[in-house]
């Protein structure tokens, strides 16, 4: 069996509802309206899923790493009851200044999942920041910017910079499942 490309998502503003304050708790995390059921397509369609998010709060201790991991338990059985699968989850826990290899735009993330997953080179990244899609060009992946989270403001950021555009700009998760497996079917 072929595996499709890897499909890496970021969680916050891309999965769930961004918060301000940083998403502190399972009940603070709500997932964006058709994002479990667009996984579950992207998994039964053969790709790879895996999650790939910053996760500072941990480091500002404004939540615990087991908070963290009780949210991603959870997401990963909402996608797994719905008939899908996430291939792994990865999360970087420490602060902008740490200088750590793990944090976005770092492709350190996208390494560990490469080499303790199997996956390809290639594939596609789905955020709703810059640091996603510089994430994706240094590690070679197609960029997709979703308009949910942050993505309106980011989109306005990356034109009054004159930064690099992403590949595609879609409205949300469903819609860029969508243009990923139209891709993949055009190869």
């Amino acid at each position: 069996m072929i595996i499709a490309e890897p499909v890496f998502l970021d969680r916050d503003g891309v999965i769930n509802l961004n918060r301000i304050d940083y998403v502190r708790s399972l009940e603070q995390w709500i997932p964006i309206p058709g994002a479990i059921e667009a996984i579950v397509t992207l998994s039964n369609a053969g790709h790879p899923v895996i999650v790939l998010t910053n996760q500072s709060a941990i480091g500002r201790r404004y939540c615990r790493m087991s908070d963290v991991e009780e949210i991603h338990q959870y997401l990963m059985h909402l996608v797994s009851t719905s008939g899908g699968l996430i291939a792994g989850i990865y999360y970087c826990p420490h602060l902008p200044d740490d200088e750590c290899e793990c944090r976005k735009p770092r492709t350190g993330m996208v390494e560990s999942a490469r080499r303790e997953l199997d996956l390809p080179d290639g594939g596609y990244i789905v955020g709703d920041a810059d640091s996603d899609m510089e994430l994706g060009r240094r590690a070679g992946l197609k960029t997709v910017l979703v308009m949910t989270g942050r993505g309106k403001d980011q989109i306005r950021k990356i034109d009054q910079e004159n930064l690099t555009r992403p590949w595609k700009i879609t409205e949300d998760i469903s819609s860029a499942v969508e243009i990923i497996l139209k891709n993949s079917s055009d190869d």
